[in-house]
């Protein structure tokens, strides 16, 4: 089941958020609980050869939205997932293939969250995405998403 939800995963990613496809991301792992995708070098480099920051944060970015978008698909819910609001933290440079685990900030905040989406059309929830690269944390992001009931997308 996991191995088909990774491939479902990864065809969505490239066929309606083209940023994925660009930066050749792939899904390592996608279940409820967690997301991890990975991404390499190449189409993310800077000018230091390292990753571009904004690769960086659009990976974690990517991760915290799929994990979001499966627990949704899980629960046989649609709704509409948009960012809020982030903060990004670089804590060292990439210098190579890198990926992002994305899970539930508080985890213990999910049926509400479901709740609200189901009586007001409307709810936030807190997404915690860590980078890696050669087993290193290498930068965090936290992201408060809003989900508004209503067509997937």
């Amino acid at each position: 089941m996991e191995a088909t939800q990774t491939r479902e995963l990864e065809r969505y990613l490239h066929e309606h958020i083209p940023l994925s496809r660009a930066m050749a991301v792939t899904v390592v792992a996608a279940t409820a609980q967690e997301v991890c995708l990975a991404a390499p070098l190449g189409p993310n480099i800077n000018h230091r050869d390292t990753v571009f920051g904004g690769s960086a944060a659009a990976l974690a970015m990517l991760a915290a939205w799929s994990l979001l978008h499966l627990r949704l698909k899980a629960d046989g819910r649609t709704a509409r997932l948009v960012i809020q609001r982030n903060t990004m933290e670089y804590e060292r440079p990439i210098p190579g293939d890198f990926i992002a685990r994305a899970t539930l900030a508080e985890p213990q905040r999910w049926a509400q969250f479901a709740t609200l989406l189901a009586r007001r059309g409307k709810a936030r929830i807190a997404v915690a995405a860590v980078l890696e690269h050669a087993g290193q944390v290498a930068g965090r992001l936290r992201g408060e998403f809003v989900a508004l009931a209503g067509p997937d997308g």
